[in-house]
């Protein structure tokens, strides 16, 4: 599996990770001993045609319990073959060499009938995207082949993300490399190891069970230079500066209702760092869809184009909704993959029944690694009223109080102003009396 192959298609946008649970598998040979073990989480995110002339997104992940009946082991080559839901397959297949064993391809495979998973398709068809793995590391035969850091690989409309993986294609004598596994997973817990010695444990061997960890795991043998640099604020500016993003107004509907539940418009300007270079964009309305779910206590906007992914769950809470999480998944311009995701935001609070607006430019950081720029939002997640937004809640920056703040500065400078001149003119009375008295 090794690096991309092991990953393997990622949500483009990074699903939320409450979808995920780990699926663990054993296939057996034809003689009955284990010959291939994974465990391993995997992600979609899938965008098909619904009824209306309108594009959907759907985000589902690989659920815990899966079929394996069409999974194989031979001495060249395996099969992984996933099974699950109403005829949905996901399958990785590995070929061995002298000393190694890799992942070649990765097919996925997606019933449009099953609507559980794609409401209003207007397509019953099974659509089956197949990925060519190339450039791979290469696992050592008798190991595990370990790699819990994201990849991620979009092909024809359908993101996968696959992560936490530990993979065995070919296991020899019927036994699997676990002990491996939990050496390197706590070697890789101690910082007091130089880096070059964890590079050395990428393979090793304890006794007979060993493993692989991919390289996206293992810290990097390059010392960083010495910085004084303790703020998350970008150092740098994009040449030349992108202008103000184009609003765009997104609505989701669930089933067959055809109106809104939530309800979102805002221009936004994403800002990265990708290999320590500081990038930015402005999402375009224009060709980003929208889709997402509602709920009771939690809802979900997904915006998507060829290029980026972006999940905002919102939750409902006393009365109360908020922006909850943001996941971001993006492909630079230079091809590489962007991911990140933080799961423990309070931005956007306002009273359920209202929603939340802020007009002015506002800046966001969602992580160390990702940052947004908001203009001319306004939002509501739950309890829409025919399709419009209801009253709004504006952020201190709309509201009619923000311009007293620089007035209550003068004032305080002022006053302060003022006490130490009486201060001074007691200090000088006090001081002269006293000379006058000797």
């Amino acid at each position: 599996m090794i690096h991309r192959a092991v990953l393997v298609l990622v949500l483009a946008l990074g699903l939320e990770t409450q979808l995920t649970c780990a699926t663990e598998v054993s296939v057996n040979n034809s003689e009955g001993k284990l010959c291939l073990y994974a465990n391993l989480m995997v992600n979609f995110s899938v965008t098909y045609e619904a009824i209306g002339e309108k594009n959907e997104t759907t985000v589902f992940a690989l659920p815990d319990t899966v079929g394996t009946n069409e999974s194989s082991c031979d001495n060249t080559s395996s099969t992984l073959h996933l099974s699950f839901g109403k005829g949905h397959s996901w399958a990785m297949s590995f070929s061995k060499g002298a000393e190694t064993y890799q992942a070649d391809s990765i097919t996925f495979a997606f019933n449009l009938a099953d609507s559980s998973f794609f409401p209003n398709a207007t397509s019953n068809e099974t659509v089956t995207v197949n990925v060519t793995m190339k450039d791979l590391s290469k696992a050592s035969i008798g190991t595990c082949y370990s790699c819990k850091s994201q990849d991620l690989i979009q092909e024809g409309g359908v993101s996968q993300t696959l992560w936490n993986v530990l993979i065995q294609a070919f296991v020899a004598n019927g036994t699997k490399s676990k002990e491996g596994k939990y050496m390197v997973h706590n070697i890789h817990q101690h910082n007091d190891l130089t880096a070059y010695v964890r590079y050395m444990l990428m393979t090793f061997t304890f006794f007979h069970h060993t493993v692989t960890s991919c390289a996206a795991d293992l810290p990097s043998t390059t010392t960083p230079a010495p910085t004084t640099q303790t703020s998350t604020v970008p150092t740098t500016t994009p040449s030349p500066s992108l202008p103000t993003p184009t609003t765009g107004k997104y609505e989701v509907t669930m089933g067959l209702n055809t109106t809104a539940c939530l309800m979102a418009t805002f221009g936004l300007r994403i800002g990265f760092k990708l290999e320590q270079k500081y990038q930015e964009i402005n999402l375009e309305p224009n060709g980003t869809s929208a889709s997402g779910t509602c709920g009771n206590t939690s809802s979900e906007l997904v915006l998507s184009n060829p290029t980026t992914t972006i999940v905002f769950t919102f939750v409902n809470e006393t009365a109360k909704f908020r922006l909850h999480a943001v996941s971001v998944n993006i492909t630079s311009s230079s091809g590489h993959q962007f991911a990140e995701e933080n799961n423990n935001l309070t931005l956007w609070v306002a009273s359920v029944g209202s929603s939340y607006m802020c007009n002015k430019e506002q800046r966001y950081n969602i992580t160390e690694s990702l940052f947004f720029y908001t203009f001319d939002l306004q939002v509501q997640p739950f309890a829409i009223d025919g399709g419009k937004f209801s009253t709004a809640e504006e952020c201190f920056l709309d509201s009619d109080l923000s311009f007293l703040v620089p007035i209550a500065v003068g004032v305080a400078l002022s006053f302060l102003i003022i006490l130490v001149l009486i201060s001074y003119l007691i200090g000088r009375r006090k001081s002269r009396t006293g000379y006058q008295s000797v």
